[in-house]
């Protein structure tokens, strides 16, 4: 019964580079860099004291349904992003307390900023009185709520926590119901948000570089944190055509893998694996893929991995793969929705997003375009977007321009 064309006709980012689409766009193309010094948290201590923040954030200007004052910063993001996909996609008319709208968002820590300051409030204060109004705020299932309730819509909401592939979970999620007439409409993506203690925690991995981000560099250092909302309004062609609504591409599959070899390093095998199912499931080969959105966090080990599948699966000849955690940072459950709206940008504004802060391709890497530095004129019909986890959660989809 999964015979309806799915599209994608609505982008909405919030990120260190930019907010709206025309804005993220244009600093794509420009490879502008969003990574500055952190001043959402005191960095004494940190060898690291630079991520992707979104500074100019304004949720009171962004929303207006929901109260700011009583959501994290995570859901804010979310809902904000929600709405500028739904305005982008001139689909207001057809959301508010609609049912056949869904929501699935993506996150890694949910609202990490109010877990954060809860916690201070119980290390100070005892765990009496504990504040509602934080409480309240706490649970990551928010993220999607936020968009609902922003929204006014009646559908299926989910939160996907699987980390930094949530939002291409998401996204295969959606490209199910839609689908299958679950669902008419679906908006997803993710959101998070810098905090003190994932900052910590990359770097007690050894995972965190002290001032760039390179991706796939010989001499890459690791990831820089980052923080933002993203999200894609999907409906199924004919919906789109009878709107006479813009079309930046189509979905046309994807493929999910879950090895659990490793609470944090990656298997090859199992990302290949992951690689071949998208491009089954889309009904393509890998000889047709243009144009890779990677995952590309640069770290030794994640972009290793990475290369060593797309080799496997690809053999010698190697798509471009570019990766936009060189501008952004690492968004977390954000990412592959940033990689996708990049995806979309390929597909429908004929460029491929660069790999900036690139010197050297890593000598291990042979036959390796990473699209150094420039955005490159090119005109894809089909890309594949990248998306790995934790725990080996792995989760690929795959765009085409509609023919």
């Amino acid at each position: 019964m999964m015979n309806r064309r799915v599209v994608v006709t609505g982008l909405g980012p919030v990120s260190s580079i930019g907010t709206g689409i025309d804005v993220f766009a244009a600093a794509l193309r420009a490879g502008r860099s969003g990574i500055t010094p952190i001043a959402s948290f005191d960095t004494t201590g940190f060898v690291t004291e630079r991520a992707g923040e979104v500074h100019e954030f304004q949720p009171y200007d962004m929303v207006s349904r929901i109260d700011p004052a009583e959501w994290g910063r995570s859901s804010l993001f979310a809902a904000a992003a929600a709405r500028l996909a739904l305005t982008d996609a001139g689909a207001l008319d057809v959301a508010a307390g609609s049912a056949r709208v869904g929501v699935c968002m993506g996150t890694t820590s949910g609202e990490s900023q109010v877990v954060e300051r809860l916690t201070e409030h119980w290390l100070r204060d005892g765990y009496r009185p504990t504040p509602r109004s934080l409480a309240r705020q706490m649970p990551a299932g928010r993220v999607a709520e936020a968009v609902s309730r922003e929204l006014d819509l009646r559908g299926t909401t989910t939160t996907v926590s699987t980390a930094c592939s949530a939002s291409n979970y998401a996204l295969g999620y959606a490209f199910d119901a839609i689908a299958a007439g679950d669902q008419d409409y679906m908006i997803v993506g993710g959101a998070d948000s810098v905090c003190r203690w994932a900052h910590a925690g990359f770097y007690r991995l050894g995972a965190l570089a002290a001032e760039r981000c390179a991706p796939f560099d010989r001499d890459r250092a690791g990831v820089i944190t980052a923080e933002g909302g993203v999200a894609l309004f999907l409906e199924s062609l004919d919906s789109a055509q009878a709107r006479g609504a813009r079309i930046y591409c189509e979905v046309l599959g994807y493929g999910l893998t879950c090895d659990a070899k490793h609470p944090t390093a990656p298997d090859a095998a199992s990302v290949a694996r992951c690689m071949r199912l998208a491009h089954r499931d889309a009904g393509i080969k890998p000889d047709e893929v243009d144009f890779i959105c990677a995952h590309g966090t640069a770290t030794p080990a994640n972009d290793a991995a990475e290369y060593e599948a797309v080799r496997e699966v690809f053999g010698d000849r190697l798509p471009p793969m570019s990766s936009v955690k060189s501008m952004l940072g690492h968004t977390m459950g954000a990412a592959s929705g940033f990689s996708a709206v990049a995806a979309a940008l390929a597909l429908s504004s004929g460029f491929l997003a660069p790999t900036i802060n690139h010197l050297t391709t890593d000598p291990a890497m042979p036959g390796l375009d990473v699209v150094p530095n420039r955005a490159r004129p090119a005109q894809a019909q089909i890309v594949q977007v990248n998306g790995f986890a934790f725990g080996g959660n792995n989760a690929i989809t795959i765009l085409g321009r509609l023919a």
